[in-house]
């Protein structure tokens, strides 16, 4: 263990219109060093995730998180990103920066604001996160790419259609107890499972509900050493994190096992000293349906190809032994790209120290979390213990 998380803050995601990437990271940056009890003078580092590539004009954001406070003037601030894991990866940078004793406190944020781009060149610009010599003309975006996905999924393992639709209906269920999630509405199983107007085909064999939601929103968090978090009001402790980045090409790697997501739960847990049975619930990227079930299979919790199992078997439900996504993950919650990882780690850790509300599970011990960039090409695990 190495740093620690102290504090945090969150907004609602959603649609902002009358918000600014500025002004969500002003509002998160300080209510999460109220959260934690430290000044901005306290601060050694900011780190700053926001993916952008053409969401926003503004392209040079790392210093708007000086805005929150004059006293943050002068402090180290870089900007990170790595698609759709910007988020962790900021998280990751500020744990290095404690791990090398070159920082006790680290402010991290995670932004986007999506939802002021017309709905064709979100599609474009969520493209840039696949690798445009191959996937540049999939029609449908992203969603083009995993709806890609998920047939190869299909014609291998056969027709996975209800299984989706079980971790769609799951989600959505889950994320009614989220007051941050952009769709607080339990869809129902049949809602998801039929093709319908209101739940037309995306991709592939993708329908509406088997894709996050476009949205705008913010999460912030306080890192500290071990020692510093022991003295203050709570701590969450990372007991093991691991970064894995694999190749962007999907031809040069079988994509339907998601290789570098099984070797960064693997080192994570690894490094933790514990395994998956230890684990009291997990926050796994489901950018896609597509993508969650084949996480099952790439974290050790069901063998290839049988990622449906888990899901009949109810073990991934909230009341199962492993609950997935107990937030309604970014099915429910959105997907603001560089927000995204945060948001993880501040749900994390409002379940391990009894402070998620109706989200809450019973007594948790252990939280893994799987965030992921493209096609799983960029692959963040982190696992995490209440200490304090």
């Amino acid at each position: 263990m190495t740093a620690c998380i102290v504090g945090w803050a969150h907004t609602p995601f959603g649609k902002h219109d009358a918000e600014t990437v500025e002004g969500l990271i002003v509002r998160v940056a300080n209510q999460a060093l109220e959260d934690a009890g430290i000044g901005p003078e306290d601060v050694d580092e900011i780190v700053l995730g926001h993916f952008n590539a053409g969401f926003s004009a503004q392209d040079f954001t790392a210093s708007l998180v000086l805005q929150a406070d004059d006293r943050l003037r002068f402090k180290r601030a870089t900007r990170v990103e790595n698609a759709c894991a910007t988020g962790s990866a900021a998280v990751h940078q500020g744990i290095r920066a404690i791990a090398a004793n070159d920082a006790r406190v680290v402010l991290v944020v995670g932004v986007e604001q999506m939802t002021r781009t017309p709905g064709p060149e979100i599609g474009e610009i969520l493209k840039k996160a696949s690798y445009l010599e191959e996937d540049g003309d999939t029609p449908g975006g992203f969603a083009g790419i995993f709806g890609v996905i998920a047939d190869k999924y299909f014609q291998r393992h056969g027709d996975q259609s209800d299984a989706l639709a079980m971790i769609a209906a799951k989600n959505h269920a889950n994320g009614v107890h989220n007051p941050f999630a952009q769709m607080r509405k339990d869809l129902g199983y049949d809602f998801c499972r039929a093709e319908s107007e209101k739940n037309p085909k995306v991709a592939g064999p993708l329908k509406r509900t088997d894709c996050s939601l476009v949205s705008d929103g913010a999460a912030a968090l306080v890192l500290t050493d071990v020692n510093t978090a022991l003295r203050m009001n709570r701590a969450v402790a990372f007991r093991g994190t691991e970064h894995v980045q694999d190749f962007l090409p999907m031809s040069k790697r079988d994509i339907l096992k998601f290789d570098g997501c099984a070797k960064a739960w693997q080192g994570a847990l690894k490094k933790a000293g514990v395994t998956l049975d230890d684990l009291s619930f997990v926050e796994t990227h489901d950018c896609f349906t597509i993508a969650e079930l084949i996480e099952y299979e790439a974290m050790g919790l069901a063998p290839e190809g049988r990622g449906a199992d888990v899901l009949k078997e109810g073990i991934t439900r909230k009341d199962g032994r492993l609950p997935v996504n107990p937030s309604g993950g970014l099915k429910a919650k959105g997907h603001p790209i560089g927000a995204t990882g945060v948001s993880m780690h501040v749900l994390t850790s409002m379940q391990l120290t009894g402070e998620a509300g109706d989200m809450q599970l019973n007594a948790p011990k252990l939280g893994g979390i799987f965030n992921m960039g493209g096609a799983a090409v960029a692959n963040y695990c982190s696992i995490l213990e209440r200490i304090r």
